[in-house]
């Protein structure tokens, strides 16, 4: 198993997305998505909707790294050979071999094509196959269904409500908590996952 190195330039990718590590340079690639889409970051605890909330984001992103608790990347769909969005490993829990996996957000354009469930898959190897990860959890605002849906749709399971846990940018929010145990990756998680992935891909090409 590797150890995670904070310095190291990680780079996961398939035939379908490649994560780049994301840096302060990429705050140019990522601002039309400021400026014209956003309402992404409606249930978001940290909005990117705008050009000066986009260069918080980012360097906050960038800060967690610095700090050893965070692992930001962009996102690059092949397919279409444009900067898709962005996600990241967050909340390194090294004493208890734990880790979260969100502030993951992707343009319209790319929404409903597979995409998430790809860099999921990327991200799930990684943290199961190569740092031997234990448990890696996922929490949301437990108003975003198309969230909620997604995360269990790549076999997520449910823990609860975490209510009223953390300030939103208005008001309190309930945060679903969801996770992915390293025994369920292994025991079907991953095969199942990567059925769907399949099955996707083959549509698409129909």
């Amino acid at each position: 198993m590797q150890t995670f190195n904070f310095l190291q330039e990680y780079i996961l990718e398939n035939d379908a997305v490649r994560l780049n590590p994301l840096h302060h340079s990429d705050i140019d690639r990522l601002l039309h998505f400021s400026e014209q889409q956003p309402e992404l970051w409606r249930y978001s605890l940290q909005p990117a909707n705008s050009p000066e909330n986009l260069k918080v984001y980012v360097e906050m992103a960038l800060q967690g790294r610095k700090d050893e608790t965070a692992y930001p990347f962009i996102v690059f769909d092949k397919r279409t050979q444009q900067i898709a969005g962005s996600t990241r490993f967050y909340d390194f829990q090294k004493n208890h071999n734990t880790v979260q996996l969100g502030y993951t957000w992707y343009g319209k354009e790319f929404q409903g094509t597979g995409l998430n469930k790809q860099c999921k898959m990327l991200m799930l190897e990684f943290a199961f196959e190569k740092l031997g990860i234990d448990r890696v959890e996922f929490r949301a605002d437990a108003n975003n269904e198309r969230s909620i849906a997604a995360m269990k749709s790549i076999g997520c399971t449910v823990e609860g409500i975490l209510r009223s846990n953390c300030a939103a940018p208005e008001g309190r929010r309930d945060s679903i908590v969801l996770s992915i145990l390293k025994d369920e990756w292994f025991g079907g998680v991953k095969e199942n996952l990567k059925a769907k992935i399949e099955k996707e891909r083959n549509i698409s090409s129909q």
